[in-house]
Order: C-alpha cells, then sequence, then structure tokens
C-alpha cells in the first residue's frame, strides 16, 4: 500500500540538506513524498556565501490550502526539520493537528533544531513553541542531548537522542546515543523498549546528516514498527556509510594534510543509494531495558 510523506523542510539547489537529504532516501525505500520547502537558498549557510528566499507562514498556509482543495491532503507521515520563525512552526503544528483529525493514524516525525552543546541555533523565542505546541503533537523526536533536555519527551512514542555526553564503553571515540519506543499492548498496558548505540566520531562538520537521520529513522520504524533495535540498527548503518563515503571522496578532492571545504563535504547521497535500500549492519543497538 502506497505511503504518502509530507516534508517541510529547507531546500538548497546545491548539495544536500532538508528536503533533498530526506525525499531521495525515503523516495528510494518506497514513499511517496510531498515537498514543501520553509527556505529555499543557493546552498547551506555552511558556505561563505548564500542568497535565497525564507516562506512565510501565510505564504506555506496558502500552499496547504491548494494541496486541500484538490483534495490531496492523505498523509501517512509529516516529516520537519530546521525553521528560525514561531509564526511558520504554529502554521506547521496546526497543518499536522488537522492532518491527524483525517488520519488519526498519522505519524509525525520531528527534528527539533535548537542547539547543541548549550548553545543556541535558533531564536529563544521558538523554544516555548517547540516545548509547548510541537513536541505534544509529535509521534517520533530526533533530538541531541542538548535539545532533548529542553523539551519535555513523555508524551512522545519514540525518541532517539542522536548524540550525548555520556562516556562510551568502546572509548573516547565513540559517540553515545539512546532510544525509546512505548507501545500500548492489546489489553491497554504500556510497554517500553529502550536501547543504546555506539557511534564512531568523525572529525568534520556535515551539514543534512540531521535531515538524512530523520528521514532513515522515519522509513525505518515504518518497516519494523515494534522493533526500535533493528530501526536504530538500520538507521545508524545507512548514517554510517553515506558519512563513511563522503568523507573518503572529500579526503581524495582536498588532498594531503588538507581539511575538506564545504563544497568537498556535501553529502554523497546518490553514490550511497544501494546502502540507503539495504544497509550492511555496522552499528550494532543494545537493548537496555
Amino acid at each position: 500500500m502506497e505511503c504518502r510523506v509530507l516534508s517541510i523542510q529547507s531546500h538548497v539547489v546545491r548539495g544536500y540538506v532538508g528536503n533533498k537529504s530526506a525525499s531521495f532516501p525515503l523516495q528510494v525505500l518506497g514513499f511517496e513524498v510531498d515537498s514543501i520547502n520553509s527556505v529555499q537558498f543557493s546552498n547551506h549557510t555552511g558556505y561563505s556565501h548564500w542568497k535565497g528566499q525564507v516562506l512565510t507562514a501565510d505564504e506555506l498556509h496558502v500552499l496547504y490550502e491548494g494541496i486541500k482543495l484538490n483534495n490531496v491532503h492523505h498523509y501517512d507521515y509529516v516529516l520537519t526539520g530546521y525553521t528560525r520563525d514561531t509564526s511558520f512552526l504554529e502554521m506547521v503544528v496546526d497543518i499536522v493537528q488537522e492532518l491527524k483529525r483525517a488520519n488519526p493514524n498519522l505519524v509525525y516525525v520531528c527534528d527539533p533544531v535548537l542547539g547543541d552543546h548549550g548553545s543556541m541555533y535558533v531564536p529563544q523565542n521558538l523554544y516555548p513553541v517547540y516545548k509547548n505546541k510541537v513536541v505534544p503533537v509529535a509521534d517520533i523526536i530526533t533530538p541531541n542531548q542538548f535539545e532533548y533536555m529542553s523539551h519535555y519527551t513523555h508524551s512522545v512514542y519514540t525518541v532517539v537522542i542522536t548524540s550525548s555526553d555520556l562516556p562510551s564503553r568502546l572509548g573516547d571515540r565513540f559517540l553515545v546515543s539512546l532510544g525509546s519506543q512505548r507501545h500500548v499492548r492489546p489489553d491497554g498496558s504500556r510497554t517500553t523498549q529502550r536501547v543504546r548505540i555506539e557511534v564512531p566520531k568523525v572529525d568534520a562538520v556535515f551539514v543534512g546528516t540531521g535531515d538524512l537521520f530523520a528521514a532513515m529513522l522515519l522509513a525505518w520504524t515504518h518497516h519494523y514498527p515494534n522493533d526500535l533495535k533493528t530501526a536504530c540498527e538500520k538507521t545508524f548503518s545507512v548514517m554510517h556509510h553515506v558519512i563513511q563515503r563522503t568523507i573518503s571522496y572529500a579526503h581524495e578532492l582536498a588532498g594531503p594534510g588538507r581539511r575538506p571545504s564545504p563544497p568537498q563535504l556535501e553529502l554523497r547521497m546518490i553514490q550511497s543509494k544501494a546502502d540507503i535500500e539495504d544497509p550492511a549492519i555496522v552499528t550494532e543497538a543494545t537493548v537496555i531495558s
């Protein structure tokens, strides 16, 4: 049966960020993806220069109304990522709530981008919108440790903390990620599966990996809805393959002893198609409860 995703994220002409990091991998895995570009930039902001436009809340509403008028606003998933505007974020919440009224089984996957290592990437006034409006309607969220500590997440069924400051049992060359998934049994009782993943560190800065991660978690939790361990192993293994292919290519372009530039570190997404479709499992998750 066809599975349809509404992805509301940024878009760049050059490279893989936002919708371009999410749409291709989801399509490869058989999902139909409708994309709304929250911004349209020439390239991501890690470059020295960028140009482009930012979609307003009113413009988002107009686009959504156009979809509704044609009666094609039937979705199984909504996926959102980085945004800097409170009114835009509140409009996203309104859309998610309306879509959930039409389809109570709709799953909202949110990457609640706020910041990292104690520093905010976005204006401070987005924090209460995420905490009080976005997270309560989300079903799956993918925060880092800083973002997780900033949100009230008891209402969210699946949480995967992409990185934390916890010490790794494999040494300081690894990051620790944690996942939690609640299930409701047929008798109404609840159970929770928790997993821990040790992820190798990479000495480079990538843009678009968070968008890819959220899309892959959406896909693999869809295929393994009651098995967070397998969904995380698939997701983190895809990330490993894409990042390793990217860093190898970037170092080849940069040459010996030189740090790769932002253009050289653009994700090697197309070249990783086979790994996205059927990733060799290189990252194992441990069930901790």
